[in-house]
C-alpha cells in the first residue's frame, strides 16, 4: 500500500491541525494504521494507532486527550486531529500501515510494513 500524508503546517501554540493519510493500492480496511513523529535530533516515536476497523485506538501519554485518530475506510484515509498544540509537538509526522487480520493496534514502529512520507508540523510559542 502507498501512503500519502498531508495537512502539516505552522500553527501557534494552542492551535489545531488535522493531518490526513491517504492509502492507495489496497483497501485501508485490511490495515491497522499508526501515526509517528520525529523531532529534530530525536528518535521516531509513537503518537497514535487505530485498528483496521477503526474500533480500537491507542495514544501516547503525551498526546492523550489532545489528539484523536480516526479512520474512514470508505475514503481509504486515516486522520489525526491535533488540538491544544504546543512547541513540544513540533516534528515530522508520518503515517504507517500494517496488514492485520485481527482487531489490534500496534505501538511498535517495527511492526509496520508501509510508511508514508512525513509532513512537517511546527508549533510556535
Amino acid at each position: 500500500v502507498q501512503l500519502q500524508a498531508s495537512g502539516g503546517g505552522l500553527v501557534q501554540a494552542g492551535g489545531s491541525l488535522r493531518l490526513s493519510c491517504a492509502a492507495s493500492g489496497r483497501p485501508s480496511s485490511v490495515y491497522a494504521m499508526g501515526w509517528f513523529r520525529q523531532a529534530s535530533g530525536k528518535e521516531r516515536e509513537f503518537v497514535a494507532a487505530i485498528s483496521r476497523s477503526g474500533g480500537i485506538t491507542d495514544y501516547a501519554d503525551s498526546v492523550k486527550g489532545r489528539f484523536t485518530i480516526s479512520k474512514d475506510n470508505a475514503k481509504n484515509t486515516v486522520y489525526l486531529q491535533m488540538n491544544s498544540l504546543g512547541p513540544e509537538d513540533t516534528a515530522v509526522y508520518c503515517c504507517a500501515a500494517k496488514m492485520s487480520f485481527r482487531t489490534a493496534v500496534f505501538r511498535n514502529r517495527n511492526e509496520y510494513e508501509s510508511w508514508g512520507q512525513g509532513t512537517q508540523v511546527t508549533v510556535s510559542s
